[in-house]
């Protein structure tokens, strides 16, 4: 799948609705990479953190929407310590999952991990998704 870039999705309202949304400039990220670095569940997601961020910039929302990357961050804000700009992923990961539901994407909800996954995730992770769920 090859996904155009443009002027009008860069600037467009995507990447307006996620700031305004998270309250964090997506453009401070120059992409360092130590979001990922220490994100302990990075090997599970499709998108790495500071890409998930790129995504943002170019204005690839239907990619990031589509992506479980938003639903797997468990909000440990080990990113958030990590960069040296202050940015705050969680909270653009919190932002659109937001948007994704409000489009009608729904992920799960904690009663729908299998019970495999449940045995070898990490606890944050299961406190994160009832919290982020409101289950």
């Amino acid at each position: 799948m090859r996904t155009e870039i443009s002027a009008r999705k860069v600037k467009g309202e995507f990447l307006h609705q996620v700031e305004e949304l998270s309250g964090q400039s997506v453009w401070a990220c120059y992409q360092c990479g130590c979001c990922s670095s220490g994100c302990p569940i990075a090997e599970e997601m499709d998108l790495l953190p500071n890409q998930v961020i790129r995504y943002v910039q170019l204005g690839m929302e239907e990619e990031l929407l589509a992506s479980k990357t938003i639903w797997l961050c468990v909000s440990c804000f080990q990113c958030f310590a990590r960069c040296p700009r202050g940015i705050d992923i969680s909270k653009i990961m919190d932002a659109l999952r937001q948007m994704a539901m409000a489009g009608g994407v729904d992920r799960f909800g904690p009663g729908e991990i299998p019970s495999a996954e449940l045995a070898r995730a990490p606890q944050q992770a299961l406190v994160t998704v009832v919290r982020k769920l409101g289950a």
